[in-house]
């Protein structure tokens, strides 16, 4: 069934937020800030591991890197381009939209739970290859992989931030029906180099991800959204 593989990874975050939110109630303060750095680490860990797979490789017996001048170039022009039409903002808008909307104008920590959490789980390449997968061929396998690391992630968000990252559902089941339905569209765009390029970008914001959850405020990271698109551009310039 297409779509079904969207469906599934949107029904584990609600059901790990959840769970967060039950466990949260009986959380003491300092256990829940705790809680936070290990999210910030996990991200951390997860950018960082995909962003060396792509970046580091074994010539020779030598450990080398690859591809930085097509990360610098994607990075600095998708921060010029993210801060022109200020991503940040207009997320920040629909983010407190849908605090209001959601009754939860109280809880000061919506907004930034909701867009720290939708950013981890759209920004990867698993998201963006699971849906082209299940809108060709019906094949959910890694979208349901993906929907169970979310719903771990989420679950540790949703006990130490609140009830905000719940409702990252909303821009994951979006953008990933989207492009299921996009598929065939964006399948002969899909080629390995874009691939790797956009995994490589996209594994390094979700690294920025990190760096926010621990120090806030630090990273504009909804600004630097456009880098994967200018990285997948440059693939086929380069």
């Amino acid at each position: 069934m297409i779509g079904l593989g969207t469906a599934i990874n949107i029904g584990l975050i609600i059901a790990g937020s959840l769970c967060g939110l039950a466990f949260g109630r009986f959380m003491k303060e300092n256990l829940k800030q705790t809680l936070m750095m290990v999210s910030g680490i996990i991200v951390l860990l997860l950018g960082m591991s995909g962003a060396m797979q792509y970046m580091l490789v074994i010539v020779n017996g030598t450990i080398q890197t690859t591809g930085p001048m097509l990360m610098i170039i994607s990075m600095v022009a998708g921060a010029v381009i993210g801060e022109l039409i200020d991503l940040n903002r207009w997320i920040t808008v629909f983010g407190d939209w849908v605090k209001a909307k959601t009754g939860n104008t109280g809880d000061p920590q919506f907004t930034h739970a909701f867009i720290t959490a939708s950013l981890t789980f759209t920004v990867g390449a698993m998201g963006v290859l699971g849906s082209i997968q299940d809108g060709l061929t019906g094949n959910y396998q890694t979208l349901l992989l993906k929907g169970i690391l979310d719903g771990i992630i989420v679950m540790v968000m949703v006990s130490s931030m609140g009830k905000g990252a719940l409702f990252s559902f909303i821009p994951v089941g979006i953008t990933q029906w989207i492009i299921t339905a996009m598929a065939h569209i964006a399948a002969p765009l899909m080629t390995p180099s874009a691939i790797d390029n956009l995994s490589y970008v996209g594994s390094i914001l979700i690294f920025c991800v990190g760096i926010d959850l621990i120090w806030p405020g630090k990273i504009r990271i909804a600004n630097l959204l456009p880098a994967i698109f200018v990285a997948m551009g440059l693939t086929f310039l380069l």
